[in-house]
């Protein structure tokens, strides 16, 4: 059993938050950051932590992770090594909107490289595994729903690469011309299109005032990240048209991510699964 290497807080400053807590720089040493979970949530820093080491090793660009820890107040985070000058695409994008199709372009490269990354299946879960699983804890859907869903995700072709497993535009960063990926608590492996669908999702999907807050920009520019992605991921023989129909379904199926972390149903994500549950 790993033992958490005890901080304090006194030691950090806040700089930004999410779903499952927040994340602060450390006053006395810049090179390390501090993701911090909400309290109550133990095992779940030591499973991004043990997750987050296997993923830097395999060399796809994340912040090298650190020791697993706990606050004077007893809340568990992971220490980074911090990337000094960095900012997100979600947040370039919001500043810069004039610059999104050549954030959209960056993005768009850093998922066909993850993507590309073949993994030792047996060190990392399927991503149909999880989402049949999310599927029978998920307590929103009635069983007749529940196995359309499970069928079709049963009949996705498998893929032995990454899925990030929260593939959007906030969790991925930039300083200077290097890339990374962060918040990879989800990392698993199979088809592309389960993590797609999240970058769909929080373009298209998501209302106004969830993209402003979460996002740092307007709906409409978050169309125009999305409507600039999908030429230079999937290439100009596929219309945006043909894009959105093959992904809608992928989209839908994040709610069972959603829903896990909210404990709530999002019926504003159920129309995107009417192909499968129709």
């Amino acid at each position: 059993m790993i033992k958490p290497v005890k901080i304090s807080l006194k030691d950090y400053v806040q700089f930004g938050g999410g779903a499952n807590g927040e994340s602060f720089d450390c006053i006395s040493d810049p090179s390390l950051m501090l993701k911090l979970y909400f309290p109550g949530k133990i095992q779940q820093p030591l499973d991004e932590m043990m997750l987050a080491r296997k993923v830097y090793a395999m060399g796809i660009p994340t912040p090298e992770p650190g020791e697993y820890v706990e606050t004077e107040d007893g809340r568990y985070g992971i220490r980074f090594h911090r990337i000094p000058g960095k900012v997100s695409y979600a947040r370039a994008t919001g500043d810069h909107p004039e610059k999104v199709k050549q954030y959209a372009a960056e993005f768009a490269a850093m998922c066909r490289d993850l993507h590309a990354t073949h993994v030792n299946t047996s060190e990392f879960e399927n991503v149909k595994d999880r989402y049949l699983r999310l599927l029978q804890e998920n307590p929103f859907f009635t069983g007749e729903e529940k196995e359309k869903l499970a069928r079709f995700i049963t009949e996705v072709p498998d893929e032995d690469t990454a899925i990030h497993g929260d593939l959007q535009y906030g969790n991925a960063i930039f300083a200077g011309d290097k890339r990374y990926f962060i918040d990879l608590g989800d990392f698993c492996y199979g088809n592309h299109l389960f993590d797609v669908g999240m970058v769909y999702l929080c373009s298209y999907l998501s209302d106004e005032a969830f993209i402003q807050e979460a996002f740092h920009m307007p709906k409409p520019v978050a169309k125009q990240f999305w409507d600039a992605f999908v030429p230079e991921y999937f290439g100009p023989q596929i219309s945006l048209e043909e894009a959105e129909t093959l992904i809608l379904p992928y989209a839908g199926l994040k709610t069972l991510i959603v829903e896990r972390d909210t404990k709530r149903p999002m019926l504003e994500f159920r129309d995107a699964l009417k192909s499968i549950l129709e």
